[in-house]
């Protein structure tokens, strides 16, 4: 699914036709703002997607496969390089947004050979810095350290909830990496590439990113949903739903309870991405023979549970007589068995016992390697509970996709088919709220709300701890979920005109990433 990031001449190339209307209006509020704003018209917008995850939750930054669809909600720049330059040295940025009371204006003057950002700091126009310092980093090694960046123009204007669990940072990071792209000169940008720096560059904020959001950002196709694998390398291909009876829709509910990646990441998003990466190099010193090392990879701290997954069935071939290697499925039973009987602490360890088994001189050294690129906060690290949680999820994500693709019939599906692939997306809630400790009591009520108003399955989506959830739901039973919701839930909360509106929406899957290049001409 590689090769380039499409170019847009018109809005119909990014959006469905029941979008269209309201994305129309948006869209000219967009260009006519930024005229106004900097006295010309852009020479381009750069558009990256929110998206939603069908299943594979909180298992990508260990480099196990993943689900998801891009959604209409995106990041939008518009962008014009049409701006004297600043002194020798430095390029100039000026970026505005569309919400400019919430979204102050700013300047940088910055030199060509760094973007500093301060993690520590939440700023909006972190995001961009971010998405910039990658691209340029890869012009660079396109076109030699001498490289001299362009000063831009930049207009944003985002409809991805922050906090919503629906990769408003991805969304936003990709279109800025993309736009920095394009107006350095670049007419074609490859999709894998814009994926792997993007992936990257979110980390730049303080956020061990996986590689999910960007990749269904980036690489997402209309009507279809996105197989990803991280591991030997970037892969994505589309995967359709067979026509079923009853219709299948995806429904998309807000908690309104904001989970901000940035604030709590310390003891929530971040905090987990350390204990996978422990119950790694756990796994490995124990269950491994002595001296054993872990390949590095492209997680966020360079060692991940399928990384040690790998080793072990590697290790356990070359020392067995058989030529047969068990199926990956296979392979994650034993592994979940293997878990239960290594990590037996269900209170979690501590740094001094994890320091013991690893064979390190003090817990300093484990700080150094594990908790000081990332800002963490605890006690005691629950290895048992996160492996559990990635290899059962990454098994459901095989079974999810054997449903999909192996069934039997390749005629319509009916009812038992629905209720398996609903099964699944509730297994996937049962352990986000039981065992990798993600989700909230608001999600939970959502989702037992929709269940009993007739959704197959319902869970949480997203980083957890408030944001969105996703309801598989037969066509016929929609209204049915959305006036049960309303009563039970919404009706409850104080809640703005806007925030009604869009509390409940039914999802298609959506297009990724795109060059607009259409001006006001395309937009009628």
């Amino acid at each position: 699914m590689s090769g380039p990031v499409p170019i847009a001449k018109s809005l119909e190339d990014i959006y469905t036709p029941d979008a269209l209307p309201t994305q129309t209006k948006r869209w000219n509020n967009l260009l006519s703002k930024f005229e106004s704003t900097y006295g010309h018209q852009p020479e381009f917008v750069s558009r990256s997607p929110g998206r939603v995850n069908i299943i594979g939750e909180h298992i990508d930054y260990s480099l196990y496969s993943v689900l998801p669809m891009a959604i209409t909600a995106d990041a939008i720049l518009a962008v014009s390089t049409h701006l004297p330059a600043p002194k020798e040295g430095t390029f100039r940025i000026q970026i505005a947004n569309v919400q400019d009371s919430k979204f102050k204006s700013r300047e940088f003057d910055i030199p060509y050979d760094s973007v500093d950002i301060d993690s520590t700091v939440h700023e909006w126009t972190n995001y961009f810095k971010s998405g910039l310092r990658g691209a340029l980093e890869l012009l660079r090694k396109k076109h030699g350290q001498d490289f001299k960046p362009k000063s831009m123009q930049i207009l944003m204007d985002g409809t991805v909830p922050a906090g919503g669990g629906l990769s408003s940072s991805a969304a936003f990071v990709t279109a800025s990496a993309l736009a920095v792209m394009a107006a350095n000169g670049e007419q074609t940008v490859d999709k894998k590439e814009l994926t792997e720096l993007a992936i990257v560059s979110e980390r730049a904020v303080g956020v061990n990113s996986g590689g999910m959001d960007q990749s269904a950002s980036v690489f997402s196709e209309r009507g279809s949903a996105l197989f990803v694998s991280f591991t030997p390398t970037l892969l994505a291909r589309p995967v359709s739903f067979p026509p079923t009876s009853p219709e299948l829709t995806f429904l998309i509910a807000q908690s309104f309870v904001t989970a901000d990646k940035f604030v709590t990441g310390p003891i929530h998003y971040n905090l987990r991405v350390v204990e996978c990466s422990l119950a790694a190099v756990y796994l490995n010193a124990v269950l491994n023979p002595p001296g054993t090392l872990l390949p590095g990879d492209a997680s966020p701290l360079g060692v991940s549970l399928h990384g040690f997954h790998e080793t072990y069935f590697t290790l356990q071939e070359h020392n067995s007589s058989t030529t047969s290697r068990k199926s990956v499925s296979d392979q994650l039973e034993e592994l979940l068995k293997l878990t239960k009987q290594t990590l037996t602490k269900e209170e979690g360890y501590t740094r001094e016992q994890i320091s013991t088994v690893l064979g390190l001189s003090s817990t300093d050294e484990l700080d150094k390697k594990f908790t000081s690129r990332f800002p963490v906060r605890a006690e005691r690290f629950k290895l048992r509970q996160r492996a559990i949680h990635v290899f059962s999820e990454a098994l459901r994500v095989l079974k999810f996709m054997d449903l999909l693709e192996n069934s039997c019939s390749k005629a319509e599906k009916g009812d038992e088919f629905n209720s398996q692939l609903g099964a699944l997306l509730n297994e996937t809630q049962g352990s986000c709220r039981e065992v990798y400790e993600c989700s909230c009591e608001e999600i939970d009520r959502i989702c037992a709300i929709a269940r009993k108003a007739g959704s197959y399955g319902s869970r949480l989506t997203g980083a957890g701890w408030g944001g969105c959830s996703v309801h598989l739901v037969p066509a016929d039973k929609v209204d049915a979920v959305k006036e049960a919701l309303e009563k039970e839930y919404y009706s409850k909360l104080e809640l703005t005109e806007e925030q009604k509106q869009g509390a409940v929406v039914v999802s298609k899957p959506g297009v990724g990433s795109a060059l607009y290049l259409g001006g006001k001409g395309g937009l009628a």
